[in-house]
């Protein structure tokens, strides 16, 4: 007999305004719990101290995930000077505390030097693997492994706030996929001599999606004890928080198709369109439906890359 799945088929993206003090897994669950839905995936980990923008991808939006994880980032951070962790945040241990001496232009000076492409090593207390385990646990063991270097690029990164008096700096950035803005933060700590830790770090924005779009776990909760008290299903009111999983692909270019191609489409099959298809991942349109992702198979053909099922009526 075939298991049944437990909870909704619910397709669409959530912009989740993570608490601090939980993992971003754990943020998951909980939002999953709550949509009670059968499928669901995040999009980039933010480390139990961050907070802000995590976005998550209900049932059929997984198949997406990709390309909010490719996405750039923002983040509003802000540092402690005079003091250097284990983790190069304030939940880990102070490992040297060194004076501070340093005037607002040199803090300036030092922050342009990260603009651009460079390289940089992961943190050891990152979720990337090594032979199958998170960095972090190794660091945990107090384990140091090879780790290699990955090309970033910080869009920009603007000095916000110099609290002089309490050695704290505030900063935004705008950073290509996969930047660890705490080894920024740790590096900006040695360019100026002092070391230096994040305090606080929130992202702010996961490529276009905008912060004001964001709602937390407890508007969540406030949701389901609304539908209660009105004696309507949660979904009602949870429901009209979700993304339409497409716009996780804004930055693709679009193929429109017909009804007939997109029921072929949608099954795995090659269609013939009769019209150039750029080369690279396209958005799919039957329609005016989102289909799915393809691809160029020979000029004029489109091929499926993912498809997503049930989406056009019969």
């Amino acid at each position: 007999m075939a298991r049944r799945s437990k909870g909704r088929a619910i397709d669409g993206i959530l912009l989740l305004n993570k608490p601090q003090g939980i993992s971003s897994n754990k943020a998951l669950q909980q939002a999953k719990g709550i949509y009670f839905a059968q499928k669901a995936g995040h999009t980039g980990a933010l480390d139990p101290l961050a907070t802000g923008m995590l976005p998550i991808c209900f049932g059929e939006a997984t198949k997406f995930t990709q390309f909010l994880l490719d996405t750039d980032k923002t983040y509003v951070v802000r540092a402690k000077l005079g003091e250097r962790t284990t983790t190069s945040d304030s939940d880990g241990e102070v490992v040297e505390t060194r004076p501070v001496a340093v005037t607002r232009a040199q803090l300036e000076q030092e922050i342009a030097s990260f603009l651009g492409e460079s390289d940089q090593y992961p943190s050891m207390y990152s979720a990337l693997k090594y032979q199958g385990q998170p960095l972090y646990k190794y660091a945990r063991e107090g384990i140091e492994v090879p780790r290699k270097c990955r090309k970033i690029n910080v869009f920009s990164l603007t000095l916000d706030e110099f609290d002089e008096a309490n050695n704290e700096v505030q900063m935004t950035a705008h950073v290509s996929k996969g930047t660890y803005i705490r080894t920024i933060v740790d590096d900006l700590g040695e360019k100026l001599g002092c070391g230096a830790h994040v305090i606080m770090l929130h992202r702010s924005a996961v490529g276009h999606y905008p912060s004001d779009k964001m709602v937390t776990l407890e508007q969540l909760e406030e949701k389901l004890q609304q539908a209660k008290a009105d004696d309507v299903a949660p979904s009602t009111y949870l429901d009209a928080l979700l993304l339409p999983m497409d716009t996780a692909l804004v930055d693709l270019p679009v193929i429109e198709i017909s009804k007939e191609q997109g029921m072929a489409f949608s099954h795995g099959q090659t269609v013939v369109i009769g019209k150039p298809v750029p080369d690279g991942v396209v958005k799919v349109m039957a329609d005016g439906i989102f289909i799915g992702t393809g691809e160029r198979h020979k000029d004029g053909q489109l091929k499926s890359k993912r498809g997503l099922s049930n989406q056009l009526p019969e």
